[in-house]
């Protein structure tokens, strides 16, 4: 029987794609390789003959899909130097970014806003030693914070503005493609500082470019209403979300994201806070996939457009899930059933099930 070669990471595996040599340090945990699960339920409970995949970035080591470009963002800081790194983040940035420093033993400086982060992910960054600051604004006030401090201090931004970030990312591309067979016809994916859709169009685009595949999907981004800059035509000051991931109203990407919308002849679209948690109560009910708010913000626009025809029927979709709905357990249990309790009796026990039976 032969041994299945061991998975070492995603720059390992696409070194050749990626601004690495020979004799650099890989700062890895194993990231990347992550399952591309196509739907059976939820079309038909869409009653669209649509061929939909959802992309799960939450099996990722630290449990997003920033892991894919921390590693690069943190491995090119090693060859470089750097003895530490800083980030502004909602949760999921802190997150990897605690984790990939501690991997390559350097220090992680993080700044987190004032409330609204959901405590999984400041738990990870806690536990992986970084040193944790909590501003009194929002994460647009913190990555201003951390250009400035970037300017002045011997740190590492480790940001989407880092541009090794979206080397890394582009690679999820790589792995859809590689397990579809082709290009989706629409990849569509939550927006917040719309890094993920610059990355994904740049490996889509060199796949192309290099032969690999003859088309090119239509990128579609989804924003939350509350937090929904493309959607306005400017940035949003005071953005408001349950998406925490996604709570940004002044993306870094902002002009790599217009190009990636006219090149790929795809758009933007919003979606409301009760359609969000909608989409992430039937992936779980309906398909035994969990992810965060943020990640559902895909799927709800995604069948939104399914349903008024904008997405036609006999499309290849696929959904980014940018991260695990460990993520954010309080919002899951609000939404939930509650828990029966019941006397620790056959009798009791039976009848609460017969009871859920009918």
């Amino acid at each position: 029987m032969p041994f299945r070669t061991r998975y070492t990471g995603l720059i390992d595996k696409y070194r050749d794609r990626l601004p690495v040599h020979d004799d650099t340090r890989i700062i890895s945990l194993g990231e990347g390789n992550t399952p591309l699960i196509r739907l059976n339920n939820i079309p038909r409970v869409l009653g669209k003959d649509i061929d939909i995949y959802v992309k799960y970035e939450g099996l990722n080591p630290t449990g997003s899909f920033k892991d894919r470009g921390m590693t690069m963002a943190v491995t090119k800081a090693v060859e470089e130097g750097s003895k530490a790194i800083i980030c502004a983040s909602t949760g999921n940035t802190s997150a990897s970014a605690a984790a990939y420093a501690a991997r390559a033993g350097i220090t992680a400086f993080v700044l987190i806003p004032d409330g609204k982060i959901a405590l999984g992910k400041l738990a990870q960054a806690m536990m992986h030693g970084a040193t944790v600051i909590q501003i009194k604004g929002n994460f647009d006030e913190g990555m201003q914070l951390v250009k400035e401090v970037g300017a002045e201090a011997p740190v590492t931004i480790v940001n989407s503005i880092n541009p090794y970030r979206l080397q890394g990312q582009k690679t999820a591309a790589f792995e859809i493609v590689e397990e579809l067979g082709s290009v989706p016809d629409f990849h569509c994916i939550p927006v917040g500082n719309a890094g993920n859709i610059t990355a994904h169009w740049m490996g889509y685009s060199e796949y192309h470019e290099n032969g690999i595949v003859n088309t090119l999907p239509r990128m579609v981004g989804y924003q939350a209403s509350g937090s929904a800059p493309f959607m306005r035509g400017k940035m949003v000051d005071d953005p408001d979300t349950v998406a925490t991931a996604i709570r940004i109203g002044h993306p870094q990407s902002w002009d790599k994201a217009w190009k990636v919308h006219e090149e790929s002849k795809g758009w933007f679209d919003e979606c409301s806070d009760d359609e969000i948690l909608a989409a992430q109560k039937l992936l779980a009910e309906k398909e035994g996939v969990f992810c965060e708010p943020a990640s559902a913000t895909s799927l709800a626009g995604a069948m939104r457009d399914i349903q008024s025809g904008k997405i036609p029927e006999g499309s290849k979709i696929v959904c980014t899930l940018t991260g695990h709905g460990l993520k954010d357990p309080d919002i899951a249990i609000q939404q939930s059933t509650a828990v029966q309790a019941v006397d620790a009796t056959l009798d009791e026990v039976k009848k609460a099930i017969l009871a859920n039976m009918e």
